[in-house]
């Protein structure tokens, strides 16, 4: 019986360190049905692959609570008119139960109310607004009420945050005043140093400012893991309770100022820290701003104003100058110029009349037009970038499993070592001492910093993605970044990606005998292609609907794949083809060779037309290059990286393209099945392999190769078939694309370089008696803080700088 799997993706709540990652991670991959479980810290969400037949949603959410953190959910309620009676009730409950991310249903019958709680990431309320219409009820969609939506969630995890800090900082001052000024012998230093009144000082701080520490320690624990509230709770509570065993029962000294202070220091990390990590999501909260919020509709005849999110597909969108167009849809009516740089990244307002597509979120620049709306709501490309982003950004870069593997570790090993430092201390280096020994154990329990590790790579990985996805580049996750920085070779498909991929017909050519005249020749050829749908064809045809030429009709017509069509126009046959196809027909071809080879040696593709058995003309159609095609390539060359260009076309006419744009590796007449076995290839003989093509006809090639890059317009990004997406059309951003994969991997890689050069020295230095626990604390806090920071800098790279 074949297994159902699901992928899902969710918000948690609570993470302090890497720690919790790692034990959330854990837990879920031990789950009969889980097939795959993966936690970004940095971002705070999950993305779990489970099998439906053994595992349900709840429990996945289940056993990330019992491990102590909070999901984030929202709940919608709908007023629902139509039920009869309390089994409708019971009924539209079982259906909205059963909805992919919802965690719980409830609706009351007598009250005509469903209420509805679900995971915004899976779910959204206009889904289960169609849900319930689907059983036949009208449904009313009430004002949403949030019980624990995410930003709420955090925005009020914030505000807690910051009025604990005001409040431990409040009562930190005086123990750090009265440190200060004992240790200066100034006045007021005796009665700051009173071990009652910093007893009665430390005591809050240690208990309420630092109580969540102790909590999340507890469930820690309890959960068989260990993360940093377990080092700061055991770090402070050493200095603390040494304090207080000084203080009512023991001669010492005190250091009720180390255990304030390290957790004043901390909160205040964590508050910079936060801010911090919010404005590494900035990505894609401006890329969801970036909708409109309204759409004027045509609706029985009648113009009306109506939210984005009740636009239906086959609506008719009218858009006015300076206006945001609401969704995706093709042109019906009109012109207009419309800046699409918010997707594309491209800058040049494109034009737009009937027949063109538009999408949502860009800005329609001048004149007015009228659309049908194709795509809505979650199907646009705006919402499919956000859903590519987001996911990309909890995918893991392979560099990162080192530091996972020994954030696993990290903890419980620091324990250890703190214990021997108190052991060498007490023991061997200074008998008996017991308040340094445990002052140096707290230092080191305080100076670790698992954190640092665990936002190193998925901060930059977050940033990255997030500025790619801001010009028109879409990454799919940290493991093709990685990839990407170690390209050395890039292989560019010609059609579609160095050129436009729409030939145009340039020359006509007929001998001095030719039976027919060059308008008859372009009227008898575009007659024949007609029906054939093949871009040669349809570019002879375009060519004689330019000039109103009158098409004749066709009889017998036969189409030959790869070679040519055969027809029968006013009783004569009529060949176009390859001249190989029309000399094996037994045509005399020989009067139109030399044109032929000649317009082929200039780059252009030329079919020979034969009339009644004589060759009668030369058709020569060209593909245009792309702008910016000839400024990739020499910029790809100018990164040291070897340029190919791949081709079914023959090689004279595949090296006048090579010639114009700049490169020289030409492999040409590669079937199209042919083009994976070349990029395998390459790989063998060495190459790290980028391959560029449009991502739907080279699909294989860009499987093969070790990154692939599609190049698309609009609807054409084919997000399923490539690592890297470029949603313009424009060759300049595979370099681009480049070019921030390795300022992103090369990021990651200094903060991971700091992050473990942190914790490597910290430690020892720690456990050497050189540092304070205030001092350790300080700079355990700032380790966390310029890693995110060093992360934040990608926001201000340009992948296109090379082009300024």
């Amino acid at each position: 019986m074949d297994m159902r799997t699901e992928e899902v993706s969710f918000s948690v709540l609570g993470m302090s360190c890497a720690s919790c990652a790692q034990r959330i991670e854990r837990k879920l991959s031990q789950l009969d049905g889980v097939e795959n479980a993966s936690v970004n810290f940095a971002a705070e969400k999950v993305s779990v692959t489970f099998s439906t037949d053994k595992i349900d949603l709840k429990e996945i959410i289940q056993a990330v609570k019992a491990q102590g953190f909070g999901v984030a959910f929202k709940t919608a309620h709908f007023k629902v008119l139509g039920m009869n009676c309390a089994s409708c009730a019971q009924s539209l409950e079982k259906r909205l139960a059963k909805e992919k991310g919802v965690l719980e249903a409830s609706v009351n019958f007598s009250a005509e109310k469903a209420s509805v709680t679900y995971i915004p990431e899976i779910v959204d309320p206009s889904s289960l607004k169609k849900a319930i219409e689907a059983l036949g009820y009208r449904a009313v969609s009430e004002e949403d009420r949030e019980d624990e939506g995410a930003e709420q969630i955090k925005d009020e995890e914030v505000a807690r945050q910051k009025k604990l800090f005001i409040f431990s900082a409040v009562l930190s001052l005086p123990l750090l005043l009265g440190m200060v000024l004992h240790l200066l012998s100034l006045p007021l230093g005796e009665f700051f140093m009173n071990p009652l009144l910093q007893f009665f000082l430390a005591t809050p701080v240690q208990f309420i400012a630092g109580g969540h520490f102790y909590g999340g320690a507890y469930k820690a624990l309890r959960a068989g893991s260990a993360n940093m509230d377990v080092l700061v709770a055991l770090g402070t509570s050493a200095a603390y309770f040494l304090s207080v065993a000084h203080t009512f029962f023991l001669e010492g000294p005190i250091y009720y100022e180390s255990s304030a202070l390290i957790i004043t220091l901390i909160l205040l990390g964590k508050l910079l820290e936060a801010s911090a990590r919010g404005r590494a999501s900035k990505a894609i909260e401006k890329l969801m701003n970036l909708q409109a919020k309204k759409a004027r509709v045509r609706r029985n005849g009648e113009l009306v104003d109506i939210p984005v999110e009740e636009v239906k597909v086959g609506d008719i969108v009218v858009v006015r100058p300076g206006e945001k167009v609401p969704v995706d849809g093709v042109v019906v009516k009109g012109f207009s110029t419309v800046d699409e740089s918010m997707l594309t990244g491209e800058s040049i307002p494109v034009e737009k009349q009937e027949g063109n597509e538009v999408f949502g979120a860009t800005i329609n620049v001048s004149g007015a037009f009228e659309f049908k709306a194709s795509k809505v709501g979650r199907d646009t490309v705006l919402a499919q970038i956000v859903k590519l982003v987001e996911e990309a950004q909890t995918k893991k870069a392979p560099i990162q499993r080192l530091a996972d593997v020994v954030s696993g570790y990290f903890v419980p090993a620091v324990v250890g070592i703190s214990l021997i430092t108190f052991i060498v201390w007490y023991f061997l280096l200074d008998p008996g001492n017991v308040t340094r020994a445990v002052l140096n154990m707290t230092s080191v329990l305080v100076v670790a910093c698992p954190c640092a590790l665990g936002l190193a790579t998925p901060t930059s990985i977050m940033v990255g993605t997030g500025r790619g996805a801001e010009k028109g580049i879409l990454i799919k996750g940290g493991e093709y970044l990685e990839r990407a920085g170690r390209i050395n070779a890039v292989v560019l498909d010609k059609t579609g990606t160095i050129t436009k991929g729409k030939p145009r017909l340039t020359d006509i050519v007929i001998p001095e005998n030719s039976p027919i005249t060059r308008e008859e020749a372009l009227i008898f050829g575009a007659s024949a292609e007609r029906p054939s749908e093949h871009p040669i064809g349809t570019a002879i045809v375009e060519a004689a609907e330019e000039q109103g030429l009158e098409l004749l009709e066709v009889d017998n017509f036969k189409n030959i794949p790869g070679r040519g069509i055969s027809c029968t126009i006013k009783g004569q046959e009529v060949l176009v083809g390859k001249r190989s196809f029309l000399e094996e027909q037994g045509v005399d071809v020989s009067p139109l060779k030399e044109f032929h080879s000649a317009l082929e040696k200039e780059g252009k593709t030329a079919v020979v037309m034969s009339v009644a058995g004589k060759g009668a003309a030369v058709f020569a159609v060209a593909d245009t290059i792309k702008e910016g095609s000839k400024e990739a390539v020499a910029a790809m060359k100018k990164l040291g990286l070897k340029v190919f260009m791949l081709t079914g076309d023959n090689r004279e006419t595949a090296a006048a393209i090579g010639r114009e744009v700049g490169i020289e590796d030409i492999l040409a007449e590669v079937l199209p099945g042919e083009k994976a076995k070349v990029i395998e290839k390459l790989k063998e003989e060495g190459y790290n392999v980028a391959m560029v093509g449009d991502g739907i006809n080279d699909a294989p090639a860009l499987a093969a190769a070790h990154i692939g890059i599609a190049v698309g317009t609009g609807t054409d990004i084919a997000l399923e078939t490539s690592d890297i997406t470029l949603v313009g059309g424009d060759l300049r951003g595979v370099v681009g694309s480049i070019l921030l994969s390795q300022a992103t991997y090369r990021n990651i890689k200094q903060n991971l370089f700091w992050a473990f050069i942190y914790n490597t020295l910290g430690i020892p230095i720690a456990a050497a008696g050189i540092l304070s626990p205030i001092i350790a604390a300080a700079a355990m806090t700032l380790s966390s803080i310029s890693v995110v920071t060093n992360a934040l800098r990608l926001r201000r790279f340009n992948p296109m700088y090379i082009f300024n």
